[in-house]
């Protein structure tokens, strides 16, 4: 009889994961508008890239007109509008209704920034109103602005990319955190108001992601509480497997789902 394997310890050795691979739902955007901001990199780009293979038209927003160059050029075949904008500036979000036209099926809102790891008791002015501009004003703004057009139409889909951050206290700085939870209230607050008109709103909370945002700890005691807790910490997945979450909730696939917060996040939250 074969006995099986084991590591020195005794312990038998931890099974590889299979690889997960994208797989393309050709046509799921086809005659779909979809805004998504922060479309110049990371999830925001990945979330683009992946609508506008599916068939949707894509009005890609980011601050980096350099960044939407490149993803347009890596989709010549797509229907990708790209708008160079600021979330925060009212004339920004104009533009970007203006580039979507009367119908707007879907928002992702994924543009946002993230803090220094400071606490309540380090935090400074500047970083707290830069965080909640972009992760909380801006969100708001691009929202409020969509929403007359999804009255209009008689329904459409909101996905906001709230944290890990949004669910506990320990995966960043005090702004950042602060902000997250936040998103996940206009979240569930949008999706209650507009339960009765065809709107959904959810939110994705991404786990470890491999994207273009360092974290910098400005805060010894920042550094130290918030690095103790990433211990825990999945293994960081690419942007691909967050527009994957994020993009069934955009889609007509999520018809049900309103007001929920997913986490994308490997188990974290429920360790």
């Amino acid at each position: 009889m074969s006995t099986p394997d084991t590591t020195p310890g005794g312990a038998a050795p931890e099974p590889t994961p299979r690889p997960w691979s994208e797989r393309l739902d050709t046509g799921r955007f086809d005659g779909k508008t979809v805004i998504v901001t922060g479309a110049g990199s990371g999830i925001g780009r990945a979330t683009a890239s992946r609508v506008a293979r599916e068939g949707g038209r894509v009005i890609a927003v980011d601050v980096s007109e350099q960044r939407l160059a490149e993803l347009a050029a890596a989709h010549p075949d797509a229907d990708v509008t790209t708008v160079t904008a600021d979330i925060t500036d009212d004339a920004g979000i104009a533009r970007i209704v203006d580039a979507a036209g009367e119908v707007i099926d879907a928002l992702a809102n994924v543009a946002g920034i993230m803090d220094d790891m400071t606490p309540i008791g380090d935090v400074t002015d500047a970083v707290w109103e830069r965080v909640f501009a972009i992760n909380v004003t801006g969100t708001m703004k691009l929202s409020r602005a969509v929403i007359p057009a999804m009255l209009a139409q008689g329904g459409g889909s909101i996905v906001n990319v709230a944290s890990e951050a949004s669910l506990r206290g320990s995966a960043a700085g005090v702004a950042y955190t602060a902000s997250k939870h936040a998103v996940t209230g206009i979240t569930k607050s949008t999706a209650f108001m507009y339960a009765n008109n065809g709107i959904r709103v959810n939110a994705v909370a991404p786990g470890p992601t491999i994207t273009n945002i360092e974290a910098t700890f400005a805060s010894p005691l920042g550094a130290q509480r918030v690095q103790a807790a990433m211990a825990i910490l999945p293994t960081p997945v690419q942007a691909d497997a967050l527009a994957a979450s994020i993009t069934f909730l955009l889609s007509d696939d999520g018809v049900n789902v309103s007001g929920a917060i997913l986490p994308s996040d490997g188990a974290w939250s429920a360790t």
